[in-house]
């Protein structure tokens, strides 16, 4: 994500709020809102490691809890509410109940790791955890790897500004990017792969998840 707060606007977020401002916009990023989380994570830090106004350690766990509990509502709001529309309406957008059922099998097989890797790029981190309730990640499995991901990267990104200050706000942009460029490229990948191969998927899908139920009713 673009650093959209500078130190100046971070230091006054903070000074009003405290904690709070990095706990909710954490929080609001990882339930699916473009905000700048990562960036205020960083901010912190680093105005922590200069003022000394701020202990790194609850800048780190209110990060950690922003991450963890946002992902979970996230997660919540795409089990609820988004596999049904995507059964109803998926079809306006090319997603048919078939691809939605392969997508179940994908993360039933590798979602974890989705969701643990994509704290740490930019765009996944905003939609990894809707994708993992869409397509039925378990519920265990889902905040093992979502309680991992937010509390080894609100320690990674966290310790890094507070020891490396500007250094490490000036890397973990680019990182991101590349980070996203990587997803990008492996996404068009798995998207050729998935057309070369849809039938045996599906056949796949239906053997280790069982029959695809009936269409929702309306009702």
């Amino acid at each position: 994500m673009p650093h959209i707060l500078d130190q100046a606007q971070i230091a006054s977020l903070l000074t009003t709020y405290g904690y709070w401002a990095i706990f909710i916009v954490v929080a609001l990023e990882s339930a699916g809102i473009p905000l700048p989380g990562e960036t205020i994570l960083v901010g912190s830090a680093i105005y922590a490691g200069h003022s000394g106004n701020l202990a790194i350690e609850l800048i780190i766990g209110a990060a950690a809890a922003g991450a963890i509990i946002g992902d979970n509502v996230g997660y919540w709001v795409g089990r609820e509410f988004g596999a049904a529309l995507l059964e109803r309406h998926g079809y306006l957008i090319g997603i048919s109940r078939e691809k939605l059922r392969i997508g179940q099998y994908f993360f039933t097989r590798w979602g974890g790791a989705v969701v643990f890797f994509g704290r740490f790029i930019a765009l996944l981190r905003i939609l990894a955890a809707l994708l993992a309730g869409v397509n039925r990640l378990p519920a265990g499995k889902f905040f093992l790897y979502n309680a991992a991901g937010g509390i080894v990267w609100a320690h990674v990104f966290g310790l890094g500004g507070y020891f490396f200050g500007a250094v490490i706000s000036s890397v973990a942009g680019p990182l991101g990017w590349i980070a996203l460029g990587g997803a990008v490229i492996g996404a068009v990948a798995l998207w050729r792969y998935f057309k070369i191969h849809e039938k045996r998927l599906f056949r796949e899908a239906e053997a280790a998840l069982g029959p695809m139920p009936p269409p929702r009713s309306d009702g």
